[in-house]
């Protein structure tokens, strides 16, 4: 790939919403990373000597701030599945912020293929976070809820 094509793909890839372009011809492979504002070419060739090329370098607005990671004790998601707070659409959840939770208190239902798996507290305290929304999709290991 020559270098002119190069570097039209890199000026695609920062002027857009793209934020990762990959492309496959016969003499190599190019894979184009946008992060922070800045695109960072990734070239590979598969007969030829790897190409460093220089990334245009973009004006980045002020950092967003980072929230902060939250305290206590995360209660994580043991599987992929739907979370939800109460047993049934029009019920009470089963708990809400500032309940005191003791160790196998049902905190939520997770639905996974068609079987409702009730998730218990893993440790006693006072929730101080819920991290979802009822009907939300959730993935293994992803905090629920913050136990303090």
């Amino acid at each position: 790939m020559d270098l002119r094509k190069l570097k039209t793909l890199i000026d695609l890839v920062s002027d857009s919403n793209v934020s990762e372009l990959e492309i496959t011809e016969a003499e190599g492979k190019v894979r184009i990373v946008k992060s922070m504002g800045v695109a960072a070419p990734m070239v590979m060739q598969q007969a030829a000597p790897v190409a460093t090329v220089a990334a245009p370098v973009v004006a980045a607005a002020a950092p967003a701030e980072v929230p902060a990671a939250p305290t206590g004790h995360p209660v994580k998601s043991p599987m992929v599945g739907t979370f939800y707070r109460s047993s049934s659409p029009g019920a009470a959840p089963f708990i809400q912020i500032g309940s005191v939770v003791k160790e196998g208190d049902t905190l939520c239902i997770i639905e996974a293929m068609k079987i409702l798996n009730e998730i218990e507290s893993d440790k006693a305290g006072t929730v101080t976070q819920i991290l979802c929304e009822n009907g939300q999709a959730v993935e293994y290991g992803q905090p629920l809820f913050i136990v303090e």
